[in-house]
């Protein structure tokens, strides 16, 4: 017979084994984390607190990206109030280093959050701007506030698409919240041959299925998720968007704390008319 006191021992290392073949897996099916979590031991440097930049960019583009995360801070911190995400970004210089560290080539950036709370912003030569990096900074700061597995189990693509819209002014410019949904409609009718091509917003609430089509598809998705996103916003003001953020951070609903804030919004404006 086994000692009793041998049994723990037995426990915990199958536990232990356990979570090392999680661990492992993880990154074998993400090998882009794997990637940025090492970015520091590579050959990229640290020109900057958590901004590594590949040793074939030349100076004016450090330049130019600096600048450009200044400006993309400013506006994220100016939508969301304050900034709690700190991610790290890793500047590519070509099209491989890019695909290694975000594994995808297409895009001029992308976000990577893990589910022990490190998250990382790529970008390559096309993500020299504000725009762009402000963009993937707002999906940062979604996913800083709400976690890895709420992030993932709970928010609908087309919001955190949508959301990152408002600090990326590619598409509209920087106006108020009813200005922006208006231009957005504009936007999907014009690109959508006058609304010849209609998608619902659970069309688009999954990763595949914003992204899931062709360039048209996809160009369509961000306008419906602009255009919807803004139409909240300017229903219930954009101060509401850190109590949405809270609540679902402590464990409720995404689709019911959403759809409360805006009815309570709607009976408030009744009540003041």
């Amino acid at each position: 017979m086994t000692p009793f006191f041998k049994k723990p021992i037995h426990f915990f290392g199958g536990v232990l084994a356990l979570v090392m073949a999680i661990v492992v897996s993880y990154f074998v099916l993400f090998p882009q984390v794997w990637h940025c979590e090492w970015v520091g031991y590579s050959s990229f440097r640290e020109i900057a607190p958590r901004f590594f930049v590949s040793p074939d960019t030349p100076p004016i583009h450090q330049q130019k990206a600096t600048r450009a995360i200044v400006e993309a801070e400013a506006r994220v911190c100016h939508f969301w109030g304050k900034r709690v995400g700190k991610p790290t970004v890793i500047l590519c210089h070509t099209t491989a280093q890019y695909e290694r560290y975000c594994h995808s080539d297409e895009g001029a950036g992308c976000s990577i959050g893990t589910p022990w709370g490190a998250s990382y912003i790529v970008l390559n030569l096309d993500g020299l701007n504000t725009d762009v990096i402000a963009h993937e900074m707002c999906h940062d700061e979604l996913f800083t506030r709400l976690g890895w597995w709420t992030t993932t189990r709970q928010i609908p693509q087309w919001f955190n698409e949508g959301l990152a819209l408002m600090v990326d002014y590619r598409f509209v410019p920087l106006t108020d919240s009813v200005q922006r949904y208006i231009d957005y409609k504009d936007e999907y009718l014009f690109r959508s041959n006058g609304g010849q091509i209609m998608l619902d917003l659970k069309q688009i609430a999954s990763t595949r299925g914003f992204f899931g089509g062709d360039e048209q598809h996809v160009m369509l998705a961000y306008m419906s998720a602009g255009a919807e996103v803004a139409r909240w916003l300017a229903t219930v003001g954009e101060q509401r968007l850190s109590a949405l953020t809270e609540r679902v951070a402590r464990g409720e609903s995404f689709a019911k704390v959403y759809a409360e804030i805006e009815r309570r919004s709607a009976q408030s404006r009744k009540k003041s008319q």
